[in-house]
């Protein structure tokens, strides 16, 4: 089996900042009077797919590398070759300003600097990717290359998060459930775990049911970005069976598939 941390060993992690142009301050000055003559208009602007600020996020970084595979490779491996596909596959799709964020360092502090980033870049969308777990009291313990080892195969399938203290969760639940219907016409499947008792303090609002769309506020990156943001727990790498399936070349081209037909479509509706 192909190892997905393996396949970015060389790759030099920076954060990759969007940052807006300088502005001399009395344009500022004379931009904001303006503006104050003038209102926006209250119907939302036509999107232009090659003018649509993408930030697709890489969840996690090296130092802090979210969960464990069973069989002990980091998430942030996999986050890594899927969102890096997924943003090619916009670009490739005509929208050009896509950026893949990667940051580095401590979980928290990480979290921050993707917000600034997003923020600072005026993303129209920030997608940050992941791939799931399960609570440690759902773990299994199993022998793999001769070491301990956990796993569970109890769930599977891939989830949607948003946070409805985001600025623009209307269109946040919207672009989720587009991305959750994409899926499902490939024939995947989500994770139901998270509405059951089980689940403890990971435990979460179903919004879609037809879809797997979940409700998330406390997650930084959903919450306090200025654009509409959303969360795709891609699928299960602590399921024996589906981690398998996700680090194949097939799975992944479906899933950045979905996501870059998902983000075409809203586009055209908007």
């Amino acid at each position: 089996m192909s190892k997905p941390w393996r396949t970015i060993a060389g790759v030099v992690v920076s954060l990759v900042l969007l940052l807006p142009s300088s502005v001399d301050p009395g344009q500022a000055a004379g931009t904001r009077k303006a503006a104050k003559a003038k209102p926006r208009a209250s119907t939302p602007e036509k999107c232009e797919p090659r003018k649509f600020r993408v930030v697709v996020d890489v969840g996690h970084t090296p130092d802090s590398y979210g969960a464990l595979s069973a069989r002990n490779d980091p998430e942030f491996g996999f986050n890594f070759v899927l969102a890096r596909l997924v943003a090619a596959k916009l670009k490739s799709e005509g929208f050009a300003a896509t950026r893949l964020l990667v940051t580095d360092g401590k979980a928290r502090p990480s979290l921050f600097r993707r917000v600034s980033a997003a923020n600072d870049g005026r993303a129209d969308l920030f997608l940050s990717i992941h791939h799931d777990s399960v609570p440690d009291k759902l773990l299994e313990t199993w022998e793999f290359d001769g070491s301990k080892s956990y796993f569970s195969d109890r769930f599977s399938g891939h989830s949607l998060f948003v946070s409805q203290q985001n600025p623009h969760f209307t269109t946040s639940l919207t672009l989720a459930r587009m991305i959750g219907r994409q899926l499902k016409e490939q024939g995947l499947h989500y994770a139901r775990q998270y509405t059951m008792p089980v689940m403890g303090r990971y435990r979460r609002q179903l919004l879609d049911k037809d879809v797997g769309v979940y409700r998330y506020d406390g997650l930084v990156v959903l919450s306090r970005t200025r654009s509409a943001a959303v969360l795709l727990e891609a699928g299960s790498i602590i399921n024996r069976d589906e981690e398998m399936v996700m680090n194949s070349g097939e799975r992944q081209e479906m899933i950045a598939g979905a996501v870059a037909a998902a983000v075409g479509e809203y586009c055209e509706r908007r």
